[in-house]
This record gives structure tokens, sequence and C-alpha cells, in this order.
């Protein structure tokens, strides 16, 4: 009786161990998002059902011109479609994926192949572009495919109290143009090439992402600003590793940024380096000495595989723990910003 006694215990154990390793499994993954969630406009591709759109630009085109919310959902496919988003009532976007968690099973993909030379600007060029306040995005990715030689942009940011969460971004040349307004990229996925993360008068936060980089002597960002305000780049808990189809020659040549223009601001708090940088970490612009008499370039607690034999340039600062605290989403897009960010995907 004792050894049947002891066998049935060893058995519920098994399974109760069974169960809470699958419960842990289950908290570690997002939950999935695989139906439109309630009231949401529904974009299939190749739809014909009644109330259902076959493009995004035409879901988009549904909603009135309001002040009202509304919401948009989009079912697995490549939606060839340059979009302008304008409308002034707060509007989310969600993707289809079985874990809202992270970029890598989003498997809506919104695609466009438009350079800048042609496009007439950067922000012409935009696969996305986003030209209102109040907007959030959930798990899509976003590509511009038009690749090297110039400017190709996949969003072109213009908001305030903007969100990106879990959405993957993909270009080479300025891939996330953060221009204007309060922006957040959550647990998301950028990669590029040159000047991939750049902007003028933009206010953003990076937090949780994954960062690809892909070309040898890139720079990963371009802060554009110009006047000695409040804006800036904050990056938190971000990993760079090469990008899809990047040539080894990455390793030990790319930046973290260089300054576009005088007063460039771009902190990296805690970041992963899987594949080496150049030690410098920081580039001038153009070979431009002069170029950095404003600028803040700084890291604090920089870490991984690639951060070895780092000497940063002469103008880059490592910051004190007490100095890193000073930069945080706070104040990047500003201390109200638990109003309008989804902070479950806060890093």
């Amino acid at each position: 009786m004792l050894y049947l006694s002891l066998f049935n215990f060893g058995r519920s154990y098994k399974f109760l161990s069974i169960l809470l390793f699958l419960a842990a499994a289950q908290l570690a993954l997002g939950a999935s998002r695989t139906s439109p969630p309630a009231g949401s406009v529904i974009v299939r591709a190749g739809t014909t059902v009644s109330g259902e759109f076959a493009t995004i630009t035409e879901a988009l085109a549904s909603f009135p011109d309001s002040t009202s919310t509304q919401s948009l959902f989009i079912y697995p496919g490549t939606y060839t479609e340059q979009i302008d988003i304008t409308r002034s009532g707060p509007l989310t976007i969600y993707g289809y994926t079985t874990d809202t968690n992270a970029y890598l099973s989003n498997s809506a993909i919104i695609t466009f192949n438009s350079p800048a030379n042609t496009a007439g600007s950067d922000d012409a060029s935009g696969t996305l572009r986003i030209h209102k306040d109040n907007f959030s995005m959930y798990n899509v990715d976003v590509k511009n495919t038009f690749g090297p030689g110039v400017q190709a942009i996949a969003i072109s940011q213009y908001g305030s109290q903007v969100g990106f969460y879990g959405c993957g971004f993909y270009g080479y040349q300025d891939t996330l143009y953060a221009n204007e307004g309060t922006q957040v990229y959550l647990k998301g996925y950028i990669e590029g090439g040159i000047d991939f993360i750049f902007g003028r008068e933009g206010s953003a936060y990076f937090g949780g992402n994954t960062i690809g980089v892909l070309a040898e002597g890139g720079s990963i960002t371009a802060s554009g600003r110009e006047t000695d305000d409040s804006g800036s780049y904050v990056f938190h808990q971000n990993a760079v590793v090469l990008g899809s189809g990047a040539p080894s020659g990455v390793a030990g040549t790319y930046f973290l940024g260089r300054p576009w223009s005088d007063f460039a601001k771009v902190i990296f708090l805690s970041t992963i380096l899987s594949v080496a940088p150049d030690p410098a970490l920081w580039s001038l612009w153009d070979g431009e000495a002069d170029s950095i008499d404003n600028v803040l370039n700084a890291d604090y607690n920089t870490t991984g595989s690639g951060a070895i034999d780092i000497a940063r340039a002469s103008w880059a600062v490592e910051l004190t723990t007490s100095e890193a605290a000073q930069y945080s989403i706070s104040s990047a897009v500003g201390s109200d910003w638990q109003d309008w960010v989804d902070v479950s995907y806060f890093v």
C-alpha cells in the first residue's frame, strides 16, 4: 500500500510539474490575437465577404473623419500598399499573430517599393506614413523593399502619443523616420543599413527591441535635432544583431550613430551587442569635426559578446549609473507616458 501511495504521489507530482511548466510557458508567450477585437473593421487579402476589405487603404477609407475611436484588424497576408493615415480620431491597428508579446509571429505584412528621390521626399517614400496623433499598432510588419542606393522609408512618423508594439520595420537606408511627435517602439524589430533610425524633431523611446544591422560602416541612428530642445532618442534594453542576409564584414564596422545635426541627442542604455561594432561606437557626419560641438552620444551598461575592445570616440560619453538614471521613457516622451503607452509592453 505504501508503495502504491508513493507511486501515485510521484505520478501526481509529475503531472503537476508538467502543468506548472505549461503555465510558465504560456506566461512567457503573449496571448494570441487571431480574430478581430470587438468592433474592429476587418482586412483580409482576397476577401469577397460583405463588410470586409481586401486592402488596408479601403478599410481606412471606410472610417469617418471624426474624433471617434476606431480599430482595424489585418488577417495574414502581404499587402502591397502605400498608406498615409490622417484621420483625426484615435486609431488602433492589430495584426494577426499567435504571440502578441513579440514580432516573431507577425503574419500581416505591409510592403512597398519607393525611393525618396522618386517619391519627392523622405516622408513621401514611406510605406506607412502616420500624420495623426493617438495612433497605436500591434504586430504588423512594415517594409520598404527598395534596398541600397538612396533613402527609402518603411515608417514615417509625424504624430504624438503614437505607439508601436511587437511590430517589425524593414528597410536599408533610413528605415524608421521618427521625425516629429512623441512615440514609443516596444518589443519589435528594426532593420537597416545606413542611418536607419533618424529624424529631426521627434522624441522617441525604444524598449526591448531587436535591431538588425545590414551595412558595413553604417550607423543605426542619425539624429537631426537642430535646437537645444527637450527632444531625444532613448534606447533601453535593446539587442543588436546581424540583419537577415547581412555580409560578414558588418561586424566591427557599424556605429550606434552619427549626428545628422548639431544638437543630436541619442542615449543607449543596457544594450546587448551580439555583433561587434566599430570600437569608437559613434561616427562623425561625413567627417565634419564641428558636427559634434553640442552633441550627446552616450551609452551605459553596454554588454554582450560584441562589447569587447570598445574605445569610444573622443566626444562620446560612457554614463555613470546616476547619469544614466536621468534618461528614461519619461525624459524621452514625457512624464505623462502612462496615459497613452501600453504598459504591458514596457521595458
